[in-house]
């Protein structure tokens, strides 16, 4: 088998760094892309990065889209215009940018997959987290919708994750948020990327990896 490429955005966070080193170790060539890489949610700069990784590895196979930002708990009376910009800009807009322009790498692979890490906020109403929420549904749109405007040559999914990575302290508290009573960790996260990778009549939906969390009141 050639060898594949991916690209991460968001590949030096926590859970793009797992997924990172993990498609390293089923061998692919991964480029991790972090802040250095530009601001995502500007297309010029999406566009940028694509060719830059794709002239570098000599073509593209996989992208996931793992950046985010505005992550941060504020009332809703709070929040104002930048902490929108931050949350929308990132996950929302960079994953449409990104995903534009690898389309034409992803179309003439034999693997042609775009993986969306989306959240579990997406499907909940988190009150101190409204811009977050609001953005990853967002995102969460964007997987059905560009898995019908790429079909058939490229797969797009999504993978919402839950409590995978908790700030110190927090663990008690997020893991009684879940049905199975513990917190998960981002290389459960890498691992359902390579599920997706290897379930090539999968497309069009969202993997949750949240232990439950979802369905605990």
């Amino acid at each position: 088998m050639a060898e594949r490429r991916a690209l991460v955005t968001g590949g030096t966070g926590r859970v793009g760094g797992a997924i990172s080193a993990r498609l390293e170790a089923e061998g692919f060539r991964v480029h991790a892309a972090g802040h250095r890489d530009g601001d995502l949610s500007k297309a010029s700069e999406a566009r940028a990065l694509v060719e830059r990784v794709s002239r570098e590895l000599g073509g593209l196979d996989l992208l996931v889209n793992a950046a985010a930002e505005g992550f941060e708990p504020r009332a809703v009376e709070e929040v104002g215009e930048a902490e929108w910009d931050a949350a929308f800009g990132a996950t929302a807009k960079g994953s449409f940018f990104i995903t534009q322009a690898a389309a034409p790498y992803l179309r003439s692979s034999e693997l042609g997959l775009v993986v969306m890490i989306e959240d579990v906020a997406a499907y909940q109403p988190w009150p101190l987290f409204a811009p977050h929420s609001a953005a990853k549904a967002a995102q969460a749109m964007l997987t059905r919708v560009l898995a019908r405007a790429l079909a058939p040559d490229i797969r797009v999914c999504g993978i919402a994750p839950g409590p995978v990575a908790v700030e110190p302290g927090q663990e008690e508290r997020r893991a009684a948020e879940t049905l199975l009573g513990r917190i998960g960790s981002p290389e459960d996260i890498a691992a359902a990327v390579v599920y997706l990778v290897n379930a090539p009549f999968v497309t069009g939906t969202s993997l949750v990896v949240d232990g439950g969390r979802l369905l605990k009141p």
